[in-house]
């Protein structure tokens, strides 16, 4: 029998807090490219994930052991290195740790291992600004100028009349795929005196698009309400009442845990670091790191009656229904918003979710509140879009019997989706239509059709164009990609109120068609 060093005797205890299941997720040949850092780091991976085996807590429910199998199986399929997968179920928690943190400096994931948790962010934002709401310092639905007279984006009557509400539901109307240089504490009253020449896109409500610039402004209307910076105030309003022990805002929080660095695969390759890993420097978009721990106890303070574990009170039952009521439909698809969280229903079951991307993370925390139930996936490569689906989908149909309706047609939630169930229409469109120019600040996307199919190309402003995609539609005004490495993910049209198809919706995003 092989002797373990004291060394990794040590690494390996420190996975105690969950079982940390590994099996081996890389492939096991290495391609003669592969750079010999990069070989290195998996031969030492494959070690890491076979003497991981002998570490596990007392067996879960068989429901759990199944969503855990499956999620190894996928990691392994689509060469994720690790991931923290976690299940409330009533009052049992159930955390796994699987894989590891990093191929070239691995260490075994754990329910303490910090994950920038990207857009799932935006539902800490509008916790803050519930409790200011309660607390009777912002009122939803007033002016953001009542709170920043000087905003301004390029449209004087938006800038005058858009609202907090508006911020939280992704209505601004305005591009929201910007962002502004790390200025510390001044970052995010920075950036919002630079959205003067921001375009409009739509009016406000009128082309639901998901929208990062919008919770920024968020973030510097709480900055200046609560007189706090934004890491401040986030800890003060969130962190510390719920004892978020490992939650951060910065790398310096950061680094001083157990990191997942982020991972990036393409095709069979082998994954590699995400170098150099950048933070979010918006904290209200995207901006926040935690644990699997951390996220599941925030999960259970959002589907209980707004009290921390110490008897605070820190919202009403009545504002957490809120932010989970429908606000508008998501145009084109059938989702809905409520105050930050993306809902959806799934059969027998409404779901309350957000997912986040960034630098070689994708992470969702789902909540279905009427079966006090919530699943956190965190993962730490550019594939775990596909983990998650796999497995959220998976945990829903085993725990609650949901599944998705044919053709049903699910919207943007901060992460890569495929359509589950579609079925083509026997009868396609008039391309006509839907054919022309729509254009973003940063992109245009062309509409084309020949003789037998919709083509969609995405035309960056660098000169760059993305591949063709082909469409097919399934539903009015909803098409799916029907090939390439976005098959299966969703396109929609959005209508004017004259009829006319004014908008196209691709990953979330709209672009507006072109009068010329």
């Amino acid at each position: 029998m092989r002797h373990l060093s004291m060394k990794t005797i040590a690494r390996l205890k420190l996975c105690a807090p969950a079982r940390c299941s590994f099996r081996e997720t890389f492939p096991a040949r290495l391609e003669a490219r592969t750079p010999f850092p990069v070989a290195l780091g998996f031969i030492i991976v494959t070690a890491w994930l076979a003497l991981a085996r002998i570490h596990a807590q007392s067996p879960a429910d068989a429901r759990f052991e199944a969503i855990a199998s499956l999620a190894e199986s996928k990691m392994r399929e689509y060469h994720v290195p690790g991931v923290a997968l976690g299940i409330v179920d009533g009052s049992r928690v159930t955390m796994r740790g699987l894989g590891v943190t990093s191929v070239e400096d691995p260490l075994p994931v754990t329910a303490h291992t910090v994950f920038p948790i990207a857009s799932v962010s935006k539902t800490f934002t509008a916790t803050m600004m519930m409790r200011l709401i309660e607390q009777g310092k912002v009122d939803l639905r007033a002016p953001v100028r009542t709170y920043l007279p000087d905003f301004h984006v390029q449209d004087e009557t938006i800038s005058r009349d858009v609202t907090i509400w508006n911020l939280l539901t992704h209505t601004a109307g305005w591009e929201g795929q910007v962002s502004g240089p790390d200025r510390g504490e001044e970052t995010l009253k920075n950036f919002v005196g630079t959205l003067g020449g921001l375009m409009q896109l739509a009016p406000p409500g009128m082309a639901w698009s998901y929208n990062n610039a919008g919770f920024s402004v968020a973030g510097r209307v709480i900055e200046t309400v609560t007189g706090m910076s934004i890491n401040a105030a986030v800890r003060e309003l969130v962190f510390k009442p719920l004892g978020l022990m490992h939650a951060g805002t910065t790398a310096g929080d950061f680094i001083v845990n157990r990191f997942a660095i982020g991972h990036f695969t393409r095709g069979e390759d082998p994954p590699v670091l995400q170098r150099p890993f950048v933070p979010s420097t918006s904290v209200t978009a995207g901006g926040i790191g935690l644990c699997l721990t951390d996220l599941l106890t925030y999960a259970r303070f959002h589907m209980a009656d707004g009290t921390a574990a110490t008897g605070e009170r820190l919202l009403s039952r009545a504002a957490l229904e809120l932010m989970r009521t429908p606000q508008l439909s998501k145009q084109g698809t059938d989702d809905e918003i409520g105050l930050a969280w993306h809902l959806r229903t799934v059969g027998p079951v409404r779901t309350a979710a957000h997912g986040g991307t960034l630098a070689g993370h994708i992470l969702l925390l789902e909540l279905v509140p009427e079966k006090n139930f919530a699943i956190g996936i965190l993962t730490n490569s550019n594939n775990g879009w596909r983990v998650i689906q796999d497995v959220e989908r998976a945990a829903l149909a085993s725990y609650h019997g949901a599944t998705f309706a044919k053709n049903q047609a699910v919207a943007h939630r901060g992460l890569v989706e495929t359509l589950p169930v579609v079925e083509p229409l026997s009868n396609q469109p008039d391309p006509a239509p839907y054919i022309g120019r729509y254009v973003r600040p940063m992109n245009t996307v062309v509409v084309r059709a020949d003789s037998r199919r919709v083509l969609v190309q995405v035309q960056p402003n660098d000169g760059n164009p993305q591949p063709e995609m082909s469409l097919t539609f399934y539903g009015p005004d909803r098409a799916i990609v029907t090939d390439g490495p976005d098959r299966g993910q969703s396109i929609e049209f959005v209508r004017g109120p004259a009829g006319d198809v004014r908008w196209i919706r691709v990953v979330g995003r709209i672009a507006v068609r072109s009068v010329r």
